[in-house]
């Protein structure tokens, strides 16, 4: 999605700092050097040829500015010695080299601290956040953009308030957890940035904004959003315009507007297609290929699945080439053209793994990076060290030659033994964790491993669910074993995923049912809305499943749900095959809500009810006898009650 195009702006407009106002040609810049007889004025011109080449030759760039850094020393030029080492830092980010630049950058910090350059202190924190959040390392890159802000904020400097606020919100958008995290810190941005009269901060914090409100739901909010970003974006030449116009159509693509989704998407091809722009053509034609699907055109949407997987292709897009090759698998099964749908599968299944390999790259990539920052903070001390192990060697080397090779192959023998016993109890221990976990709650998996046991909690308000299929032993009849348990666990699989998002926990499944909490076993006060949205989702899921099935003439199934929220005790059963379970009348009261609902609704009890009665319409059903418990006010969940954005 837009986010994350819009988040790498700000990064790199944060990395690059003032560059010049107009590109410098290197032939003229070394004319000036001979001719410019002002030192400091030589080591401006040096930073500058730095700044222009680092992209394109950041060796070269390199060296010019070593030079300013010597030249910057000699003449104690403070100012001019922390643009070199900033400059030198982009030179080795130009070259891959992430340690050398976080050191560069540190110094640069360093000088500009010195001279009380608050401005120059703020940027170069922003630019080490820059560099953790490329490598996915999101608490340290938080860490330097909310120092950054402070120091931006001591100054009272609004461009860099408002840039590292952008960069800030960008890492909450990557997680639903933190999605209101990301609307708050986007709705202060925007009135900074429109003070500013910003076009790209006020474009790029306004589509962020939508981002957030669109993964939420609220596609109303982020439609006013992404409209203010349009209208930014076209009053700037930053050339984010097509990713705006692509987020709109997608939005008017999920409200069945399909002919207003068309024409912006349409216009962002066409403006990415004029800037031969492939990454927003790319965008566009994925934007383009859903909306014909939910419009229910699909040989359309398979030429642009097709057109969006060549440019994922050419410019090694492999997110985007992964959600073509699902899209054509898809359409390709709902057209019972089985044989490309198998095609499209397998390439899917093979970009998957090229991602898990991607990403494990990208791990081993950071942990290297640490290493080398640790490594280069010691390098001093690593050097006396090194002086005096060359003196006693040269002492006493024809004594102690024999003795030390004879230590050390033992050392060596008794480390190698040492690494591969710690590596098969790592593994295991990996193992019996995961598994574990796969099991238990994180909490209480932690509660048995420090103390052997569990002890059983007492919670006085969680909202519990339940699932069950309509007519299920009709639909077994006619399925024969594996394909029943691959359908069943099909459906089950997105059910762990759902509740996952929503920040509940699994408790167990029945045969055909599935039952969930919300508020254990770590207590909130968010478990109503959450199960709630959760079981929206599940009915979501199954009218998606059910079109399919219909569309191959096969038998729909039918989905009853029922939440009731009130105390219950929940624990660890079991000395064998560890099972967490939850009791109480609240449970029973829940599954009695899901016994008296609607195939396609979600049907909850007059607690629950009170509790989401502001964020949900409700179809009030009346008091119906429940087996068992009595007569019970139930209601139908209807729709979310969307608020407005405030202007």
């Amino acid at each position: 999605m837009f986010s994350t195009v819009a988040a790498i702006l700000f990064l790199l407009l944060s990395l690059a700092g003032s560059l010049p106002a107009q590109d410098h040609k290197s032939d003229s810049l070394r004319l000036a050097l001979g001719s410019v007889s002002a030192d400091t004025m030589r080591i401006n011109i040096l930073v500058d040829l730095g700044r222009t080449l680092y992209r394109t030759s950041p060796s070269e760039a390199l060296q010019y500015c070593h030079e300013a850094i010597e030249l910057a020393r000699k003449l104690d030029f403070k100012k001019g010695l922390a643009q070199a080492y900033k400059c030198a830092g982009l030179a080795h980010f130009g070259k891959g080299e992430f340690a050398e630049t976080i050191s560069d950058w540190q110094e640069s910090r360093l000088v500009f601290e010195s001279i009380g350059d608050k401005s120059g202190v703020a940027n170069i924190l922003s630019n080490i956040g820059a560099v953790y959040y490329g490598f996915g390392e999101d608490t340290k890159a938080l860490e330097f953009y909310f120092e950054a802000r402070k120091t931006a904020e001591a100054t009272n400097d609004p461009l860099r308030i408002v840039t590292t606020m952008i960069n800030i919100g960008a890492i909450y958008l990557k997680k639903p957890v933190t999605y209101d995290k990301a609307i708050e810190i986007y709705l202060a941005t925007l009135p900074l940035a429109e003070a500013l009269r910003d076009q790209d901060a006020i474009g790029t914090a306004s589509v962020n904004l939508g981002e957030a409100y669109f993964k939420k739901g609220d596609y109303p909010s982020a439609l006013t959003c992404y409209i203010r970003s349009r209208t930014a974006f076209e009053n700037s030449s930053s050339g984010d315009l097509p990713f705006t116009l692509t987020s709109i159509g997608n939005v008017y693509a999920q409200q069945g507007d399909y002919k207003s989704a068309l024409l912006n998407q349409q216009r962002a091809l066409d403006l990415s297609i004029s800037r031969n722009a492939r990454p927003g053509m790319l965008a566009a034609l994925l934007g383009m290929a859903n909306t014909y699907r939910l419009k229910g055109q699909y040989p359309d949407a398979v030429e642009s699945f097709k057109k969006a997987q060549v440019i994922a292709k050419e410019i090694n897009s492999n997110f985007e080439l992964r959600d073509a090759y699902a899209g054509l698998a898809d359409l390709h099964a709902s057209a019972a053209d089985f044989s490309n749908a198998y095609k499209y599968q397998v390439l899917l299944t093979q970009i998957k793994d090229t991602l898990y390999l991607n990403s494990n790259d990208n791990l081993i990539t950071q942990q290297q990076l640490g290493y080398d920052l640790v490594k280069k903070e010691g390098e001093v001390e690593l050097q006396k060290l090194a002086i005096q192990k060359q003196r006693i060697i040269k002492n006493s080397f024809l004594a102690g030659l024999i003795s030390i090779l004879i230590i050390a192959f033992v050392v060596y023998r008794n480390y190698l033994s040492k690494v591969k016993i710690n590596r098969l109890l790592d593994k295991q221990k990996d193992q019996i964790e995961s598994l574990l976990l796969n099991i238990l709650p994180q909490e209480v998996a932690r509660e048995l491993q420090d103390q052997g046991a569990a002890i059983p909690r007492d919670y006085q308000s969680v909202s519990v669910l339940f699932t069950d299929f309509k007519d299920f032993s009709k639909i077994a009849e006619g399925l024969s074993p594996n394909d029943l348990v691959t359908e069943l666990d099909q459906y089950f699989q997105e059910f762990d995923n759902i509740i996952e998002r929503n920040n509940l926990e699994k408790i167990k499944t029945i045969g055909d049912a599935y039952m969930c909490a919300g508020g254990i076993p770590t207590e909130n006060s968010t478990h109503p809305m959450n199960i709630v949205k959760a079981g929206l989702e599940m009915q979501a899921f199954m009218h998606v499943q059910n079109r399919f099935r219909q569309d191959k003439g096969m038998v729909p199934w039918g989905l009853r749900i029922g939440v009731h929220t009130g105390p219950i005790v929940a624990g660890v059963v079991g000395r064998k095959k560890y099972a967490y379970d939850i009791w109480g009348n609240t449970v029973n009261i829940a599954s009695r809500m899901e016994s008296n609902g609607e195939v396609g609704k979600v049907n909850i009890s007059s607690a629950t009810y009170n509790m989401v009665k502001d964020s949900y319409k409700c179809e009030y059903r009346g008091k119906i006898s429940a087996k068992n418990i009595g007569e019970i006010d139930m209601y139908f969940i209807d729709s979310a009650i969307i608020t407005p954005l405030k202007q």
